[in-house]
């Protein structure tokens, strides 16, 4: 079996404007291996998370291809890549992205249960417990700080022991300390359950935590990227 786990070849990505199509990414080619930890950087607008939505199938590419775990994410339909997504990714926001009306242990449950697994909120208990909210579990997202939700949803993208965890600038809502304790949890799950991590931040602290960095600029990987090398 290959390492490769993620694997993007000359990969594009436009969307409609109000002015006609914008090119987000131009080229991008890009292999990523299991177990490892990937930082994207890059200035405001570069193409960060979007080059993290394709890799998660929540962009389509509109050139190139995407490969995620073996599968050709553009030749498969919405149902089999959300499922793709529900067996094998956890993915991490910045804003959160709680269910405002279901408890911690019920944001933390719901992809477990989705997935058919039969000790669903038992497991979901054990992931709150990790990340310190076991006394908060029947709490819901208002009742909560944001430290606090950020922990849950950690918690709900690690439940399913996924073999990818995709995290979108997950401090950026977040002050400093709060920010960097969740860091240290994300880092903790990610070699607990030995998932590939990509992280997309502004942080070059937190980058520096990676295995690699992979720089973007205009939409492109900057010449001399540590991707290059590394490949």
């Amino acid at each position: 079996m290959t390492d490769t786990v993620l694997s993007l070849k000359d990969a594009d990505l436009s969307l409609e404007g109000n002015a006609g199509p914008v090119d987000i990414l131009k080229g991008i080619t890009l292999d990523i291996r299991r177990g490892e930890t990937v930082g994207l950087t890059g200035p405001s607008g570069s193409g960060k998370s979007s080059l993290l939505m394709l890799l998660g199938g929540l962009e389509r590419a509109t050139g190139g291809t995407v490969t995620a775990l073996g599968h050709d994410l553009g030749r498969l339909g919405e149902d089999a890549l959300a499922r793709l997504r529900r067996d094998h990714m956890g993915v991490v926001f910045q804003s959160f992205h709680l269910i405002p009306t279901m408890t911690a242990l019920e944001n933390v449950a719901l992809p477990l249960e989705l997935a058919g697994i039969d000790d669903a909120f038992d497991r979901a208990g054990e992931e709150l417990a990790q990340v310190g909210l076991a006394g908060r579990a029947g709490h819901y997202p208002a009742q909560m700080s944001g430290g606090e939700q950020q922990r849950v949803a950690l918690a709900r993208a690690a439940a399913p022991r996924p073999d990818i965890l995709l995290a979108d600038e997950p401090t950026g809502n977040l002050d400093g300390a709060t920010g960097a304790a969740i860091m240290d949890l994300l880092f903790g799950l990610r070699e607990r359950h030995g998932a590939t991590l990509v992280l997309v931040t502004h942080a070059p602290e937190l980058a520096d935590r990676c295995d690699r960095v992979i720089a973007l600029r205009d939409g492109q990987l900057e010449p001399g990227s540590l991707s290059e090398a590394a490949e």
